[in-house]
């Protein structure tokens, strides 16, 4: 089974707060990373499970197969979601030593230092979520250790990419939420966790310059700005640089035109990518990758 499209890696007894668990990490083994639902027609759970102890379900997967997994593993004393923003948290218990939604303070093995982050910005309808998701899916095909953030209220998922144009934009009105006062503080600490895990982790935050927004520049280490609207950019300029002192990667100049345009490398990138409409979304430019990739932090 070693072409298997998902391998279960069964960890050793580990102990946490007293608790003894276990740790069970999915590994999605094609490139591209996506599997599908006859895929569970021959998947099993490794042998060696421990039904007398709880069980940590951690690794990058549809919820459809954590569903799953979580039915397979109803035997174990408790289960838990290992979320890397928060800990492992408890979604099902026999056993009174644990109680439905505790966190535990499960980590994996730390890097050495923190990875750095890479906030994507920029005005509404330029591209950055497309653009985030191209970068997040090229980059995992490098190094399976990377994070996409969505920081802002209607961040639907990436899911929501998929889709067509007209369905995409009436879930986007369904599901989109509001500001609280909690928000960017939240993913702030977020990003802050993924960082203490992850080679590189991407945060897209939304298109407006936000007072609310500043928690996020200080988990955050660098910037790309997607703009259709050039006026606009040297406000993100002031955000990102003068208020948050990240470091420029690049500029992404978005527009209708069919032109892809290099108009600099040095001190930094700077491109123009043409071709977007509502139909239409032009591939990932490759020196805008080589750019992101430079970034990967090695543990």
């Amino acid at each position: 089974m070693s072409n298997a499209p998902i391998h279960l890696h069964l960890s050793a007894h580990q102990e946490i707060e007293g608790l003894a668990f276990q740790l069970l990490e999915i590994e999605l083994t094609r490139p591209d990373r996506l599997i599908y639902p006859d895929d569970l027609t021959s998947l099993k759970l490794p042998p060696g499970m421990d039904p007398r102890v709880g069980t940590v379900l951690s690794g990058r997967a549809p919820i459809w197969l954590y569903t799953y997994l979580a039915h397979e593993c109803h035997p174990t004393a408790w289960l838990a979601c290992y979320d890397p923003r928060l800990g492992a948290i408890v979604v099902a218990t026999h056993t009174p030593k644990v109680k439905i939604g505790q966190i535990l303070p499960v980590l994996p093995e730390s890097r050495r230092g923190l990875c750095p982050a890479l906030m994507i910005v920029g005005p509404p309808d330029s591209g950055k979520s497309t653009i985030s998701q191209q970068l997040f899916q090229s980059l995992i095909r490098i190094n399976p250790s990377i994070y996409l953030q969505r920081a802002h209220w209607d961040g639907e998922g990436n899911w929501i990419l998929e889709l067509d144009p007209a369905q995409r934009e009436t879930l986007k009105l369904t599901y989109k939420g509001a500001l609280t006062e909690e928000f960017f503080p939240y993913h702030a600490q977020a990003i802050l966790q993924l960082r203490k895990q992850k080679a590189l982790v991407l945060v897209d935050i939304g298109g407006m310059v936000q007072p609310e927004k500043s928690p996020l520049l200080e988990a955050c280490t660098h910037y790309l700005v997607v703009s259709r609207s050039p006026e606009v950019i040297e406000g993100w300029h002031q955000f990102c640089q003068d208020r948050g002192n990240l470091i420029l990667v690049g500029v992404i100049h978005s527009n209708t035109d069919p032109e892809n345009k290099i108009l600099r490398h040095s001190p930094h990138l700077e491109a123009l990518v043409g071709g977007w409409s509502a139909m239409n979304q032009p591939p990932l430019l490759p020196d805008l990758l080589d750019q992101v990739s430079n970034l990967i932090h090695s543990s």
